[in-house]
């Protein structure tokens, strides 16, 4: 049995229920009415760009074509290689050195400056 005074909450809380779904179900229809509304209440002005048509879905599933050149044999990417190492050191960097894309931190440094 329900007492008295728990029926106002219930019936605030149906209509507070009823009323988010009464907003959710509008909320779609937004778009279309916005487009539809003179622009002194709240719809769109009459210079702005009309709507672009919907794009079907991306072929998801579609295999990519075949590659128009072979990949490299073994030989060609080891003289490939060779090649990029060759450059690095002829530009002044060495072997054992990290790349110059990354960055090695000290992590110990960053303690240091905040006491």
């Amino acid at each position: 049995m329900v007492s008295l005074s728990q029926r106002p909450i219930r019936s605030r809380l149906l209509v507070g229920g009823l009323m988010a779904c009464v907003a959710l179900l509008l909320s779609g229809c937004s778009g279309m009415i916005a487009d539809n509304m003179p622009a002194a209440v709240g719809g769109l002005p009459a210079d702005a760009p009309a709507r672009s048509a919907p794009t079907a879905y991306p072929a998801v599933h579609n295999m990519p074509p075949g590659r128009a050149s072979a990949p490299l044999s073994a030989d060609q990417q080891k003289q490939l290689e060779d090649d990029l190492v060759a450059a690095r050191n002829r530009n002044g960097g060495s072997p054992d050195a990290p790349s110059s894309t990354g960055t090695v931190a000290n992590p110990k440094a960053g303690g240091a400056r905040n006491p």
